[in-house]
């Protein structure tokens, strides 16, 4: 016997619909590239994005055509977003901070017919058009008056582009399982692989995001997603700020601290996000300028670990309450969230930060496990170390076009190719991704500790940690340190910083002080540079081993 409901499709443009009729004239707020501020509504946001439907119907885009974008968070991407997603069309967002050479590739790959792009990216674009034979026509987000001389194919500004149709049009109807979406995982072995979303996951994907143990995200919330369109879906933010009616507030492309700030407290922001990077600049610009944060309630931490001293920072300075987040790419990307619990709820302090360490509990909707390298399940002690594996309705089951082969176990888990441990509350830690662990004389080290352990350390803007080769040992952590600006700190004083907090046998074997840090294009540590850097680095306990 089946249930007597109404069939009603999970279709992410219903999302716009709702945010159109319940919050019609709700604000968004945009960083223009062009420089001004630019303020509009969901109203006319959707009425703009079936003016982006109605276009690309014109321009022969059809149901599960890729639509790519190459773009800040505007409101004109917001838009084009559900213009794509209106028609069934896939929007496959692009990240800008790839090398060229990996930019064409995806696109190549996705077969993508149109693309979508800001001032910014005309240049590059113009350097890669012969090499992407599929795109029929660059759109150019802008309008008429900023619209440069271009050798790109069929180039038109996006404000003529969408005038020339009347918007008379309807979204369309079909299958809550097509595809929606499209994102590149980074690529860090071998070519990206592409991660295909349907309506059905984002739709489910925003809901469990909107829980009160997750963002938390209502009607009176003011929402920046400083986490980029181009990064694992905005982090799910332009989708979940129109469904719950939220104020959002786009940045563009000026992701300094000072920018970042600006809007923050010109536009009273009480919820956003981004990765650590981000928050350093922030957090700088606050200290230098002994600025306060009155409106801001909470800041969701990810795309790698959250510093203790960050957190730290963020709550006992500025009274900001964190968030520490966890995902994938594949996952949509949301995967846990550390809010507190009844079992943890009462803590401060010291205590408090410990468990806002853990990356958090997964929501409803995510399920893990961690297991030993035969796949046998370990036990939620918070110690035992294992590999991360995660199901769920807005987990991938497989990459574009097969690539990779069958990436679920029998149990169709998804392995992240994380360490971690995971407490008898179900608060999970990431210890380590599997290839960065350091395994020393058959233990395992975990970088991510060292690493958050010194940038505790007043003096230090950025730190990594890596495993070097060692005769005795096997692997002993590196420490790599980029200092504040006009600091000095020598290796003894960091080491004896360190010195106490953490088991003596996890211990750096030594510091090396660089200019910075390589990073990946979704900002995490490029740790394969920094080993190909140091892969012939002699630690000073090796020269005593020999």
């Amino acid at each position: 016997m089946l249930g007597l409901m109404q069939d009603w499709p999970l279709l992410c443009h219903r999302i716009i619909d709702h945010a159109a009729t319940q919050h019609a004239d709700r604000p968004v707020i945009s960083r223009s590239v062009e420089g001004p501020m630019h303020r509009t509504t969901y109203a006319e946001i959707r009425q703009r994005a079936l003016r982006v439907g109605q276009r690309l119907e014109r321009d022969g885009i059809r149901l599960g055509d890729r639509v790519a974008t190459l773009a800040w968070n505007t409101w004109r991407h917001m838009e084009c977003w559900y213009g794509i997603l209106g028609i069934g069309a896939i929007y496959h967002t692009v990240n800008p901070r790839l090398f060229p050479d990996q930019i064409a590739w995806i696109v190549n790959d996705a077969e993508d017919r149109i693309l979508l792009t800001d001032l910014t990216f005309v240049p590059l674009l113009e350097s890669l058009a012969d090499k992407l034979p599929t795109i029929a026509r660059y759109v150019v987000l802008t309008d008429a008056a900023h619209m440069p001389k271009t050798t790109l194919k069929n180039a038109v500004a996006y404000e003529d582009w969408i005038a020339s149709v009347d918007g008379d049009f309807a979204f369309k109807e079909f299958d809550e399982n097509t595809a929606a979406g499209m994102c590149y995982t980074s690529g860090t072995t071998g070519h990206p692989k592409g991660v295909v979303y349907s309506h059905r996951s984002n739709v489910l994907h925003s809901m469990i995001a909107s829980m009160a143990d997750a963002m938390g995200v209502s009607s009176r919330d003011v929402v920046m997603p400083v986490v980029p369109m181009f990064h694992a879906n905005c982090w799910g933010m332009a989708l979940t700020g129109p469904m719950n009616g939220a104020t959002m507030v786009m940045p563009g492309q000026r992701m300094d601290g000072a920018s970042i700030y600006e809007l923050l407290n010109d536009y009273r922001v009480t919820c956003t996000a981004a990765v650590p990077t981000v928050w350093l600049m922030l957090l700088q610009h606050l200290e230098s300028t002994g600025s306060r944060l009155p409106y801001l309630d909470r800041v969701v931490i990810g795309g790698s670990a959250c510093p203790r001293a960050m957190a730290q920072r963020f709550q006992d300075d500025y009274g900001v309450n964190v968030i520490h987040a966890w995902g994938m790419t594949e996952m949509s990307p949301l995967g846990s969230l550390c809010s507190l619990k009844p079992e943890y709820a009462e803590l401060d302090g010291e205590a408090k930060l410990n468990v806002q360490a853990k990356q958090g509990h997964p929501p409803f909707g995510v399920e893990m496990k961690i297991t030993d390298d035969s796949g046998r399940k370990l036990p939620w002690d918070g110690r035992t170390f294992g590999r991360l594996k995660v199901r769920g309705p807005a987990v991938a089951r497989a990459y574009f076009k097969g690539e990779g082969g069958n990436i679920l176990d029998e149990e169709g888990f998804f392995d992240t190719g994380d360490v971690a441990t995971i407490d008898r509350y179900g608060y999970m830690q990431i210890t380590d991704r599997s290839k960065d662990v350091i395994k020393s004389g058959g233990e395992w080290i975990s970088s991510i500790d060292l690493e958050n352990l010194a940038i505790g350390h007043p003096k230090v803007a950025e730190a990594a940690v890596i495993g070097v080769r060692h005769p005795k040992w096997d692997e002993r952590p590196l420490l790599v340190v980029v200092l504040k600006k006009d600091e000095t700190l020598g290796k003894d004083e960091i080491l004896g910083f360190m010195a106490g907090k953490i088991a003596k046998w996890w211990m750096p074997d030594d510091v090396v002080f660089v200019d910075e840090i390589p990073h990946t294009a979704t900002g995490k540590i490029q740790k394969t540079t920094l080993r190909d850097r140091f892969k012939d680095y002699v630690l000073p306990t090796a020269e005593a081993a020999e």
